[in-house]
């Protein structure tokens, strides 16, 4: 036959004479290699042992590949280099944050793309018919989407520059037309034993997966014939489908593995996994085995519906594939499911793993597959044909077959994680030439040049060119120090919407979550698994559960090199979290005042009413409360009692139920302290308190600190109130070298001393969680040994904390939350049989647990929020600490000498507030009436 492959009716005439020489140069060495190779099966690692020096066959295809890159050149037009193209991703339901989107996002605009997002095919304007279809050279439609894309895009009528990531074809083939049963199946009449493929394979409800899982767990032998270390195992394999006609498959070198009884998967290198169990060389023959299987059932599958392979279709289009193959003893496994889709539903969920296997595989797709300006030909010139063949070779290339041998070739020059699957040297055909042919001896060249390059590079020194290292290597191959100190991603549930959004180089980020957000999961990606990532410290967790309090707060991570004996920090990210107040409808008109105790969601006590509730208002009048610790509910004004997004959360009061707190205001409370001291000792919840006692004396607080250790405030109320403070339990030193109760409560008061012997000495003690019946009888004790037995002591009681599933800190359930409010009725009782004042704090915080502040326990209702501002140089009020002014406060009036600009504090917190403000009801109790 004579044929020729024609160029564009636009070329001119010389360039027509040129390409047609190189073609048919091209051509005859193509042919003439190929007699040589087809004697039998030549794979490329067998090459240097069948009496042909390879250098020779290096020769002879490096003059047709060279003819195919001078085709590229010359057909090459720089459309794209002067217009940016456009990428459509269709997402469905899933939302942008969702880290599949923005994985899109990021690697299609580092390709240059302009990226759309759209949630249908029938909703994005760039796919309306009166657009045109030269609107888009991408088109990528997830999951939940799948079927709209199918509905909308005609694939035999897209540009030759238009690519999507489906192929209508395999998805039928692969459809699952009842229990299971795969569509190809039925139009074959295949009874099931003609392929290793169970039949019913298809769709993710066929039964296949337990049966095998099942295999697992039965009394098994080994297979007769079998070795004792037989291969039993569940293993997923990840394939990409580029072309239909000719079949052109890749498979992908990350795989997850259940090895015998495992429930779970891990990822892993399938290479890796069958080395290890099979040893290097039953191993090759094993993965060999693998590509041949999937293989078969591919061209069994795709061997259906002739008359379509006719007609036009998309030649840049492609598909991925999950197939699900059990071991059984035999290195040749049994296909017993085909999903459409990347699936890692044996992976852990809560780890993140199936997410962070799936993003990396989809980017090495999109690398893989060149979407890149080079590998792209114009639309204008796309509208040509190719037409007419001339010439004497058995090879006429179509324009969908050029513009696909120019993908291909690209993708074999390029070092990834994608191995080629189909076609392979045993498919090779005695018959005409074919474009399969074509491929393998390509495939053949470039491993054939591989190899000789990794035996080189073993031989002599290695060049300052390193070999390019696919995303899959850098993330399972360990050990080494860490040379890429970046993240690949920061994984969140739920998912998180990063300003801005995520990339390795951007080191700030902010995020916002809702009111009823109170946890995030996060497990930052590294690029290297030679990289460490700990989250907040050096020896901090990878990954961990984070709880959100209201307001601000910061998870820091650190990209560390652990190949030192210490962490050595190489990269910080920081991620700035906002979690809104609970929304608010502000009352303008009539409304309801409805009360609760406590929230439907946390029942601490199962025996009484729970979320909002009418309140009966009482016609007596409320006396004032006769002890700190009277049952009550808060009060809220709504509009309507059955809906809490009706209330206006801004005004909510703790109301008790047959008395009130009288507010002491800021003159009465100075006249009441004056010459009196109060000793604080507890946790950070305790000196919450203390400091909200400082601001209110003074009207506001300049000296302010997360101390863990005791502090003495001299000078407050004109020098005549004194305030000290003992934190406790130091629980981060080892519990044999942690002071005692009784040492830290005598430590505090003499640092205290002078002390006299009546309630103008106060001990505030308490805390979160820790205060239990035997520390009340320690302050008896101290306090009689001390001489200081009438002095006034005030109970804070327990309060809500840890309730929270977070890692690396205890959590409670909710029986041990329900055991907790009885503790802390315990603690009350013997309070009062001491004679000491209680503060309820337990009941106060049960009903609002969500509206904590910052920190990893869930338990601090205040926060220290700092601002400027000026004040008189001889104030009187001025709050400062036993080390004097605080050292950030500075002179910014210089001429008068009057004015200064100081760094203030200010303790917010509504909860935070109710308990303080009847700590100091309970401090200055002749305010009452």
């Amino acid at each position: 036959m004579r044929r020729l492959l024609m160029v564009r009716r636009c070329c001119s005439g010389p360039l027509l004479l040129l390409l047609g020489l190189s073609v048919c140069l091209f051509l005859q060495t193509l042919m003439g290699a190929r007699n040589r190779l087809m004697s039998g099966p030549r794979p490329a690692a067998d090459l240097q042992n069948k009496g042909r020096p390879p250098q020779v066959l290096m020769e002879e295809t490096q003059r047709w590949i060279s003819t195919l890159e001078a085709l590229q050149r010359e057909t090459q037009v720089q459309f794209w280099s002067q217009k940016r193209r456009r990428a459509m991703v269709l997402t469905g339901r899933q939302l942008v944050s969702d880290p599949e989107v923005q994985l899109y996002q990021q690697v299609l605009q580092e390709m240059d793309y302009e990226v759309q997002l759209s949630r249908y095919a029938e909703t994005s304007s760039f796919l309306r018919p009166n657009h045109g279809v030269r609107r888009w050279s991408l088109l990528v439609c997830l999951s939940s989407s799948e079927r709209s894309c199918l509905r909308r895009i005609s694939f035999s009528h897209l540009q030759h520059y238009q690519r999507v990531n489906l192929l209508p074809r395999v998805i039928q083939a692969f459809s699952d037309v009842g229990e299971g049963l795969c569509h190809f199946y039925t139009q074959l009449n295949l009874t099931g034993s003609e392929l290793p493929m169970m039949p019913h394979a298809c769709g993710s409800t066929n039964q296949n997966l337990q049966t095998s899982q099942a295999f697992f767990g039965a009394d098994r032998h080994s297979p007769d014939g079998a070795p004792p270390t037989a291969l039993v195992a569940i293993v997923n394999v990840y394939v990409l489908v580029t072309s239909v006609k000719p079949l052109t498959s890749f498979l992908h070198d990350v795989s997850v593995v259940m090895p015998n009884q495992e429930q779970l998967g891990q990822p892993t290198k399938l290479r890796n996994f069958l080395q290890q169990q099979l040893g290097p060389t039953v191993s090759h023959h094993a993965l060999g085995q693998v590509k041949k299987v999937i293989g078969d059932v591919l061209l069994a599958a795709l061997s259906t519906n002739q008359k379509e392979q006719t007609h036009s279709s998309c030649v840049l289009c492609y598909q991925l594939l999950t197939f699900t193959l059990l071991f059984r003893g035999s290195i040749t496994p049994v296909v017993v499911q085909v999903e459409t889709d990347l699936t890692f539903s044996s992976l852990s969920r809560d780890s993140f793993e199936g997410q962070i296997t799936k993003d990396l595989i989809l980017e090495e797709t999109l690398r893989f597959l060149h979407l890149s300006a080079e590998t792209q030909l114009s639309p204008e010139t796309d509208t040509q044909e190719y037409g007419g063949c001339r010439g004497t070779l058995g090879l006429c290339l179509s324009v969908d077959e050029f513009l696909f041998m120019l993908q291909f070739h690209q993708q074999m020059r390029t070092h990834s994680a994608f191995q080629l699957m189909y076609p392979r040297s045993s498919s090779s055909s005695a018959g005409p030439f074919s474009v399969s042919d074509l491929l393998i001896q390509i495939n053949q060249y470039y491993e054939l040049q591989r190899n000789l390059s990794y035996i080189t590079d073993h031989t002599e020194e290695r060049t300052n060119q390193e070999p390019a290292v696919s995303p899959s290597q850098k993330v399972f191959d360990h050990g080494g120090p860490c040379l890429d100190p970046h993240l690949r991603q920061i994984y969140t549930t739920p998912p998180l919407t990063l300003t801005p959004p995520f990339s390795p180089w951007v080191k700030d980020y902010r995020a916002e979550v809702t009111f009823d957000t109170v946890t995030v999961r996060i497990r930052p990606q590294p690029v290297s698994a030679a990289c460490r990532v700990h989250l907040d410290e050096h020896r901090g967790p990878g990954m961990a559960n984070y709880p959100v309090g209201l307001g601000n707060s910061r998870i820091s991570i650190l990209v560390t090199d652990d190949s030192e004996l210490k962490p050595v920090v190489m990269t910080i990210y920081t991620v700035h979290m906002y979690r809104e107040s609970r929304p608010s409808l502000p009352m303008f008109g009539e409304h309801v005042t409805c009360g609760f105790l406590q929230d439907c969601g946390l029942l601490v006590q199962p025996g009484r009413s729970c979320g909002l509730q009418p309140l009966i208002k009482t016609l007596s009048p409320l006396q004032t409360c006769s002890s700190g610790h009277e049952p009550g509910r808060w009060v809220v004004p709504c509009l309507s009692c059955s809906d809490n997004r009706t209330c206006d959360w801004r005004e909510a009061a703790w109301q008790p139920d047959s008395c009130y707190h009288p507010l002491v205001d800021r003159r009465l409370l100075q006249d009441c302290l004056m010459d009196r001291k109060v000793l604080f000792i507890g946790d950070s919840t305790n000196r919450g308190m203390m400091y909200f006692l400082m601001e209110r004396v003074n009207s506001s607080l300049e000296d302010w600190g997360k101390a863990h250790d005791t502090l003495v405030y001299r000078n407050l109320n004109g020098d005549r109130t004194l305030v000290s403070y003992s934190y406790y339990p130091q629980f981060w030193l080892e519990k044999n070298q942690r002071p005692t109760f009784r040492q830290a409560l005598l430590q505090l008061i003499g640092r205290s001393r002078p002390l006299v012997n009546s309630n103008r000495t106060v001990l505030v003690v308490g805390g979160v969680q820790w205060l239990n019946t035997d520390h009340l009888k320690t302050v008896r004790e101290v306090l009689s040994s001390e001489s200081l037995g009438d002095v006034l002591v005030l109970v804070k009681s327990l309060g809500m904390g840890f309730h929270l599933p977070v890692d690396g800190i205890r959590s409670l359930n909710l029986t041990e939350v329900q055991d907790l409010y009885r503790e802390n009725q315990n603690v009350i009782a013997t309070a009062m049989h001491h004679g000491y004042e209680a503060i309820d704090t337990f009941g106060i915080t049960m009903g609002r647990y969500k509206e904590f502040m910052q920190g990893r326990c869930a338990c601090h209702f205040h926060e220290v929020e700092k601002f400027w501002s000026s004040r008189l140089l001889d104030d009187p009020t001025s709050t400062t600490g036993s080390t004097g002014t605080s050292s950030q406060s500075a002179e910014v009036d210089t001429v008068q000498g009057v004015w200064r600009r100081a760094l203030s504090y200010h303790v917010r917190g509504p909860v935070n507030q109710v308990y303080s403000e009847i700590l100091l009801s309970r401090l200055c109790p002749q305010t009452r009436g």
